[in-house]
């Protein structure tokens, strides 16, 4: 009897180390994932690989010209948008026709420059109403697609912002987010000069706890796409290191700005 119980005791405290072993060791540090739209040739893969680690991101939402022939914010890209909104994930707008900030005026007024839409191209002089609308046109359009609100959050096209452009769009009640110098993916860059490579050694070199990571769901000049390359081989290695991920509503800077 006393040596089954022997035996016994042995067994409960192997299991109990096999336990030990299989639970996840603790965050070192977190790192926030984000995603502006862009040629959308990447937005499926970029979605099934977050949804296969289980890793809720960031997206940042302008109508964009797509690889489909359509723009990233027409009913066709519903299906894509709702999905996206199942799995979990914080939105925020990106500007609808991905307006750059050009200089600031007196008044709080502003000259931007849209990429799309009807006045893409032109130089226009906004105020800080105007801003506030064309950010506003984003959550309008997705919340037809998706029946969700975005979350009060926006990223200037290129990260331009200004006081301006700051002080616009907290008078309707967005925050700026930004990324950090290491969270800069580099997908916009040529792929000859700044391979994937070396874009993903950069990042696992660099990435500390709080930083924000910045790519897009494709980019139309880059040869060598970064996501198939460098998205999967950054989670496994971030993760490796005892990172965990969170969407923006987490980071401690925009918790106040939770899902409206």
């Amino acid at each position: 009897m006393q040596a089954r119980r022997a035996v016994a005791a042995v067994l409960l405290a192997a299991s109990g180390n096999v336990a030990l072993a299989a639970a996840p060791a603790a965050c070192r540090g977190t790192i926030y994932l984000s995603f502006d739209t862009g040629s959308q040739s990447q937005a499926q893969f970029i979605a099934n690989t977050l949804r296969r680690h289980h890793i809720k991101a960031t997206f940042f939402l302008a109508n964009e010209k797509t690889v489909n022939g359509d723009w990233s914010l027409d009913p066709s890209w519903a299906p894509f948008w709702k999905s996206l909104v199942a799995d979990g994930h914080a939105f925020g707008t990106h500007t609808f026709d991905h307006v750059y900030w050009q200089r600031d005026l007196p008044g709080g007024k502003m000259v931007v420059k849209p990429q799309f839409g009807a006045n893409g191209g032109h130089k226009l002089t906004w105020t800080a109403a105007e801003y506030c609308d064309e950010l506003k046109r984003v959550d309008t359009r997705f919340a037809e697609l998706t029946g969700r609100h975005l979350d009060p959050l926006f990223r200037a096209p290129g990260g331009h912002t200004s006081p301006n452009v700051l002080a616009a769009a907290a008078s309707c009640g967005y925050a700026h987010v930004g990324w950090a110098k290491a969270g800069f993916s580099g997908d916009e860059t040529s792929s000859d000069a700044f391979p994937n490579t070396v874009l993903l050694k950069r990042a696992l070199d660099h990435l500390k706890d709080g930083d924000i990571f910045m790519a897009h769901l494709g980019i139309w000049s880059r040869k060598d796409p970064w996501a198939p390359a460098d998205l999967e081989p950054l989670i496994d290695g971030l993760e490796q290191k005892g990172f965990c991920f969170a969407t923006m509503r987490e980071h401690p800077a925009y918790q106040e700005h939770a899902t409206k």
